[in-house]
């Protein structure tokens, strides 16, 4: 072999195809659901305590910053849900092709940002 290799590999050089970024936007958003689970579920306590707690959630939830947190909680959840999805897609071999990998990727970055803003759009 008479190509030389890289001693470390640059990262921030490689380009990665959409598949590859709708696979790691995959984990990350998985991760995402996982880290914001605890919140979420405070969220629905304080919503059903009581009135009082209720109202002070709600005046919390007015603030930008909480509507733009729970807009990304949202995309994680809208990506993550289309992203399984196609992968289940792909493990039950409707998806057997290179092109349709591609295509499938395009669907579930597009549908994902497309229901993220519908809802977002519903609830702000």
């Amino acid at each position: 072999m008479n190509k030389v290799r890289p001693k470390h590999l640059a990262l921030h050089l490689i380009q990665l195809p959409l598949p590859g970024f709708v696979s790691i936007l995959h984990r990350v958003s998985g991760l995402a659901l996982f880290l914001a689970l605890p919140l979420l579920l405070m969220m629905l306590q304080y919503s059903l305590r009581s009135i009082v707690t209720y109202e002070q959630l709600m005046d919390v939830l007015a603030h930008p910053l909480a509507k733009l947190m729970l807009l990304g909680v949202l995309w994680a959840y809208a990506h993550h849900f289309c992203a399984g999805l196609r992968y289940m897609a792909i493990d039950l071999h409707l998806v057997a092709n290179l092109k349709q990998a591609r295509d499938s990727s395009k669907i579930v970055m597009l549908v994902s940002l497309v229901l993220t803003v519908l809802i977002g759009v519903r609830l702000w």
